[in-house]
């Protein structure tokens, strides 16, 4: 792929191996932030008079990126805020099934509602594990992480169409934060009814950014809940008293989710498609080279379908072995995690290899 360290400056320092934990801020997003801060700075409340067509622009936008209709997009701080809101918004006597050890910001959020819990195992038979405790349990709700954010275990889209079209009544619930700017994704053609991502990682839009789409059959869903956020809704705001300003109380932060459309505007201008194919490519060969090691989990190693995170064997020396030869990555679970996105190489990755 082309060489992107111009557009993203910490590149030509480090091989940075992290966005599953933040990803990087581009020269056009540093751009389009200075621009809007001198706006504001010169323009004060005239500045602030053209934020609602902003925040159209930015919904257009992330709806074209995945397929969702721009009236059906919430533009939240945040993946939790979000999914938070929502669970206030389901009768919590529905019976959830989560993922053992999935993100707490799904699990938690559910669990400390008093929800009735079942669970599935994340291993090499992810699929399975769940169409049996579905069978067994018949939860009313799956919530749960497209990619899980430890090993990059990534759940198989055609499995959860075939889960939907056996259980119709099954509400899927899906966390995009490790998944959404990796790949082409149709929100309406997927089995799932709602998505939500924070935006700060793979989609390198900065923090205090995030979204959350829905299925039109979702605003019955929520609405029949206990849910009267909406009455907080501003005289000006585009969507008072909707089903999507219910997720969206208060002032939203225009350079915030400005720099989301910048991010979005960015992949674009790349191409998704090309995005993709970088990805997969890279986390093939990294994915058997770092089997070759035996440095990698078996649920991992024998799925054919996996995302670009990996976790590998490796303690705190390892670790500080990486960081000390500038090479970027997270201590989670009991190993090392890396990650590639679009903008590494293998380069990078020979580099981590040599150090290994």
């Amino acid at each position: 792929m082309k060489n992107f360290k111009k557009q993203f400056p910490l590149l030509e320092q480090y091989t940075y191996l992290n966005t599953a934990a933040s990803g990087l801020l581009s020269e056009n997003l540093l751009e389009f932030r200075q621009d809007h801060d001198l706006d504001f700075l010169i323009g004060g409340s005239l500045f602030r008079d053209k934020r609602d067509a902003l925040f159209l622009k930015v919904r257009k936008a992330v709806g074209d990126l995945f397929g969702c209709a721009p009236n059906l997009v919430a533009l939240t701080p945040n993946f939790s805020f979000g999914f938070n809101t929502l669970l206030e918004g389901i009768d919590h006597s529905k019976k959830v099934l989560l993922l053992k050890n999935d993100y707490p910001s799904v699990n938690w959020a559910v669990e400390s509602r008093g929800f009735e819990v079942c669970y599935a195992e994340i291993d090499e038979n992810l699929e399975d594990n769940i169409a049996e405790v579905v069978s067994r349990e018949k939860p009313d709700i799956f919530a749960f992480s497209l990619v899980q954010y430890i090993n990059g275990i990534k759940i198989d889209p055609d499995f959860l169409l075939k889960l939907k079209e056996d259980n119709p009544g099954l509400l899927l619930f899906a966390d995009g934060t490790q998944f959404c700017g990796t790949e082409k994704f149709d929100f309406e053609a997927s089995a799932l009814d709602v998505l939500g991502a924070s935006a700060y990682k793979w989609l390198n839009a900065g923090y205090g950014n995030g979204f959350f789409l829905f299925k039109e059959h979702m605003q019955e869903k929520v609405q029949s809940g206990e849910f009267e956020i909406k009455d907080l809704q501003g005289k000006n705001k585009p969507h008072k008293g909707s089903f999507i300003g219910t997720f969206e109380p208060g002032h939203l932060d225009t350079l915030n989710f400005g720099s989301l459309k910048t991010a979005i505007d960015l992949i674009k201008q790349v191409g998704i498609a090309e995005i993709e194919n970088g990805i997969k490519e890279l986390a093939s060969v990294a994915k058997a080279k770092l089997s070759e090691k035996g440095v990698l989990e078996s649920a991992v190693v024998n799925r054919e379908l996996h995302s670009s995170i990996f976790n590998i064997r490796g303690d705190d020396k390892l670790f500080q072995k990486l960081r000390t030869n500038r090479i970027i990555c997270s201590q989670r679970g009991e190993g090392i995690r890396l990650s590639f996105h679009y903008f590494n190489s293998e380069e990078d990755l020979e580099n981590l290899l040599k150090q290994l």
